[in-house]
């Protein structure tokens, strides 16, 4: 799979894939701000939804799920309203979201989808 980053980078285009055929339409990706960095941010057309990706090669170190604390979603919140601000959007209810990507060197890609966090 190749290094940390490689495997990020990877796991994160496969969440897009994946919420686009759920139906979002991705407006940003890792959108950075002096707070933090949003790895997706999307719509469903009535709200933003705001989605952190973690992606594992395996659970050696624990499941992808495993790595978002409540400190990792606070800095996700912060950032977030950041980007609101950024773009000049108000007014709309925020979704906050978590995909874990768990891609095993051999074997196939498993997807997790947590709504509303």
């Amino acid at each position: 799979m190749g290094t940390a980053i490689e495997l990020g980078r990877r796991g994160e285009e496969a969440a897009c894939r994946y919420l686009e055929q759920q139906g979002l339409s991705v407006l940003a990706r890792n959108w950075r701000c002096p707070g933090g960095e949003l790895d997706i941010v999307a719509t469903d057309g009535r709200r933003l939804v705001v989605v952190e990706v973690k992606c594992r090669s395996g659970t050696s170190r624990g499941a992808p799920l495993e790595a978002v604390t409540e400190a990792k979603l606070a800095r996700v919140r912060r950032s977030a309203q950041q980007w609101l601000t950024a773009h000049r959007v108000g007014g709309v209810e925020v979704r906050y979201d978590v995909v874990s990507v768990e891609w095993p060197p051999a074997g196939r890609v498993r997807l997790h989808h947590l709504r509303g966090v």
